[in-house]
């Protein structure tokens, strides 16, 4: 993510949704939000003194609070210029747990979604074929939804090799592969495959065509 993307993110909400997790507690939590509302109206020098005049909490707990979320690298201070207290370890350990939760969140979809396209896949296989499949016919529609096969294309096929006389799976995967490279070539005019496949099967004809012993 970049510093842009984490910019536009609400640091607030942010920290609300992940201060548990953590393990901020909330005197913690009160003290970093009050320093962020001071950065915020451009107070650079944040010191126990000034937050404890703003907060119910006496300057010697602050201070121990300071230190502890220096100590875990959830607040720094910028002695570069001047000194300057800086939110940005914490911001960046939000960040990284949100990035973490939305990853998760898209893998949920996606496998929802995917056992959605399977139960559909099966369903219909089986009561196509009358039967129930096995576990390696539930492997290999699970292959070719990975392939990036959908669940209409899937379906299509099956049809089309029982359309030709074909109950097994094997008949399926071979039309799938067929519409596959039959798309190469109508996308970029050459597939490798099917080129080849066809120089090598005309010089195959050549050889079975040679009489190789004389019939005298």
């Amino acid at each position: 993510m970049s510093p842009v993307q984490m910019e536009a993110l609400d640091f607030r909400y942010l920290l609300l949704e992940y201060y548990k997790k953590l393990r901020i507690s909330e005197s913690d939590l009160a003290v970093i939000l009050m320093i962020d509302h001071l950065l915020e109206q451009k107070n650079t020098l944040i010191t126990p003194d000034l937050l404890s005049l703003r907060m119910n909490l006496k300057s010697e707990q602050i201070d121990k609070i300071l230190v502890s979320l220096m100590d875990r690298d959830f607040l720094m201070y910028d002695l570069t210029k001047k000194v300057k207290v800086s939110l940005k370890p914490l911001k960046k350990k939000l960040y990284k747990e949100f990035q973490l939760d939305l990853a998760k969140e898209q893998e949920n979809t996606s496998n929802t979604q995917k056992a959605a396209y399977l139960k559909n896949i099966y369903d219909v296989f089986e009561k196509e074929l009358g039967r129930t499949l096995s576990p390696l016919e539930f492997s290999l529609i699970g292959e070719w939804v990975d392939a990036g096969f959908s669940d209409e294309t899937i379906i299509n096929a099956l049809k089309e090799a029982l359309s030709k006389g074909r109950k097994t799976l094997k008949s399926v995967d071979k039309i799938l592969l067929q519409w596959q490279a039959r798309d190469e070539i109508e996308s970029s005019g050459y597939t490798p495959i099917s080129d080849d496949w066809d120089k090598n099967m005309e010089e195959t004809l050549k050889i079975i065509k040679t009489k190789w012993v004389d019939n005298d």
